[in-house]
């Protein structure tokens, strides 16, 4: 072998060897930034999903419970500025009566009461008018009074509107700061759906959050256990029920009252109003809503709370299922009443 031939002979090999080395210095790097960054276990998906579901479910009421306030300062808002309009415009008639009265009495002239005793043709005609002018003098000395008064009512009911106003701007606000913690925790959960297979998303995805397995074939072997022989207390609570599962199917949206989405106090409000019964619009003032009955004494109608911050209701359908509205991306389904923490229960007035 000749010298050009083994030069040649020798690069080829350091290149080869070179190659070799950053192959497994690439591999090593490859291997260990898996190995730190490895994808989340569906079963720990789930657990933390769930946990991120709750949370907003938690917050969702909350906002529902400062939207309720919110609502309730705006109506009473539009209402003070109804009522000061009228004030001012019964100030301004008064205003504009007194005025007119005023100019009359100057036109009439400004003469000397005496004065014009002595230079009148007829003293007792004068008389008779200066009476009338004391009376009417009178009726001055009120409708100023009267003037005053509507002043300082005007006055009032606007300051009671600058207040109200001031708790409208504070609730939206509040609004505004829990819908973005909603979001916050949604968004979050979606990332985490994001890192599985679609049949394992599906898989996730079809169960409530809550314990219940859902799904339509859930739902028909819920609906059939429903049947059973225990009978709505009174004729409202029978109406709630079937409201109820009408909905089955429908969408949770978080905020939603019906009738093509819900939340699940939104569910439970939906339905009762329904049976001509008002509730208020959080789970937590739902549980002050009617008279406590043990679990072991639900009957059709009922609502059933969940978890130790009351942060979840459904409806007692019979036959040991709720049905409720359980969480973003699930739909209104049955459960069985004891698939979640049992809190208390309350059967509405």
């Amino acid at each position: 072998m000749n010298a050009r031939v083994a030069s040649h002979s020798k690069a080829t090999a350091r290149t080869a060897g070179a190659l070799v080395l950053i192959g497994a210095a690439t591999a090593t790097a490859l291997g260990g930034f898996a190995h730190a960054d490895p994808r989340p276990a569906p079963a720990e998906v789930r657990a933390k999903v769930d946990r991120l579901h709750h949370e907003a479910e938690q917050t969702v009421e909350e906002y529902n419970g400062v939207k309720e306030k919110a609502d309730r300062t705006e109506r009473a808002l539009d209402d003070l500025r109804d009522e000061a309009a009228r004030k001012t415009a019964r100030l301004n008639d008064a205003r504009n009566a007194l005025g007119s009265f005023a100019t009359a009495q100057y036109r009439n002239g400004t003469a000397d009461p005496t004065v014009q005793l002595a230079l009148s043709a007829e003293p007792e005609d004068y008389l008779r008018q200066a009476a009338l002018l004391e009376r009417v003098g009178n009726r001055q000395a009120t409708a100023l009074e009267g003037v005053g008064r509507q002043l300082r009512e005007v006055e009032q009911v606007r300051a009671e509107a600058r207040d109200r106003l001031v708790e409208l701007k504070d609730a939206r606000a509040a609004l505004k700061r829990h819908k973005d913690a909603i979001e916050d925790k949604l968004t979050e959960a979606r990332g985490l759906l994001d890192t599985l297979t679609a049949e394992q998303r599906d898989a996730v995805l079809g169960a409530d959050g809550h314990g219940g397995a859902g799904g339509a074939a859930g739902d028909r072997a819920a609906r059939g256990a429903a049947r059973g022989p225990v009978q709505a207390p009174n004729a409202r609570a029978a109406r709630a029920v079937s409201y109820a599962q009408g909905a089955v199917g429908s969408p949770y949206v978080w905020g939603a009252v019906g009738p093509a989405a819900f939340d699940c106090s939104g569910l439970t409000q939906a339905a009762w109003g329904a049976a001509g019964v008002s509730l208020p619009r959080t789970t937590y003032t739902q549980a002050a809503a009617g008279s406590t009955v043990p679990q072991s004494a639900l009957a059709p109608g009922d609502l059933v709370f969940y978890y130790s911050g009351l942060s979840h209701v459904g409806i007692y359908a019979g036959g040991g299922q709720i049905i409720h509205a359980p969480r973003p991306g699930a739909t209104v389904r049955y459960a069985p009443v004891d698939s979640m923490p049992f809190v208390t229960a309350v059967r509405p007035a």
